[in-house]
């Protein structure tokens, strides 16, 4: 494991939610955000409304930029959005998962929750220098983001769709030049 647990699970937590917004949009009901909280063992307040929906849709294009930067463009991002939010970092242990951060009150809102998480994610990939480990996929037609956490930095493409995409595209220029 390159990084702590949670550390992990924010980056494809918000690795995810960028992508939501190609297409097609994966992020456009109610039920997707619960599916969303769920497959990534969110705590605290869901309100499971329209109105939270759009507040985590609309933090997309800031994670975007977030996840997308030079080290130092994160660091003074992370810094806004630990300050907005006034995150203040405890230890916290519940549920099946052992000692963790937790930088904002259970109670604050999903956006709210979701932004410092991965803030908090991004100062472990600063501090590491592992900005490398965040990219845009090498499939020419995508601009989904790829999180690597491979030992080998070898993932290039943001999903199993846009690798078989490539592998295709690479047959098929190698079974071109083979009959040329």
């Amino acid at each position: 494991m390159l990084f702590t647990h949670d550390t992990e699970v924010s980056l494809q937590s918000a690795v995810e939610l960028v992508n939501s917004a190609g297409e097609p949009d994966t992020l456009t009901e109610v039920a997707d955000l619960d599916d969303f909280y769920e497959r990534y063992e969110f705590t605290g307040r869901h309100e499971r409304t329209r109105a939270e929906l759009d507040e985590v849709r609309a933090l997309r294009a800031r994670l975007r930029r977030l996840l997308t930067s030079s080290r130092d463009d994160a660091v003074e991002q992370v810094n806004a959005m630990l300050a907005e939010a006034g995150a203040l970092p405890q230890l916290v242990r519940h549920d099946r998962f052992d000692w963790h951060l937790h930088a904002v009150d259970p109670d604050s809102p999903l956006a709210v929750r979701i932004s410092v998480e991965t803030a908090m994610a991004m100062v472990d990939v600063v501090r590491a220098d592992e900005m490398s480990r965040l990219s845009v996929c090498d499939q020419e037609d995508c601009d989904g983001l790829v999180l690597d956490l491979s030992r080998n930095r070898s993932r290039r493409y943001c999903s199993t769709g846009c690798t078989n995409r490539a592998a295709v595209a690479a047959y098929r220029e190698r079974q071109r030049r083979a009959e040329a």
